[in-house]
């Protein structure tokens, strides 16, 4: 019972506590290198489109239309239905995702 209290716990706070240690460290070494005399325009980040919500669109297509070709499969062979449903997802989600790369290859 106290398992299923403890693990969560443990997790989120093993995530929070790396991720304030990350930032904390990056906070100093930002200020020790402004009061070296640095530049701190280095520290702005450029604009740039990553294309990661075309990536995760196209994911999220193929895994759907994986899912739904693995129902087909499922329901109309005599092949075991995790099977389908999970070999399908990831054809179709690994496809959609080469897909992705070849459209961000052509963009640039």
């Amino acid at each position: 019972m106290i398992e299923e209290v403890l693990i969560p716990l443990i997790v989120f706070s093993s995530i929070f506590g790396v991720f304030y240690v990350f930032l904390t460290t990056r906070n100093k070494e930002r200020l020790s290198m402004i009061e070296k005399g640095a530049d701190a325009s280095m520290f702005l980040t450029k604009k740039q489109d990553k294309g990661y919500t075309l990536k995760f669109g196209m994911l999220a297509v193929g895994v759907a239309i994986g899912l739904l070709v693995g129902s087909i499969i499922a329901e109309t062979t005599t092949l075991p239905e995790q099977i389908a449903y999970v070999s399908m997802t990831f054809l179709f989600g690994g496809a959609f995702l080469i897909g992705n790369h070849y459209i961000e290859l052509n963009k640039k």
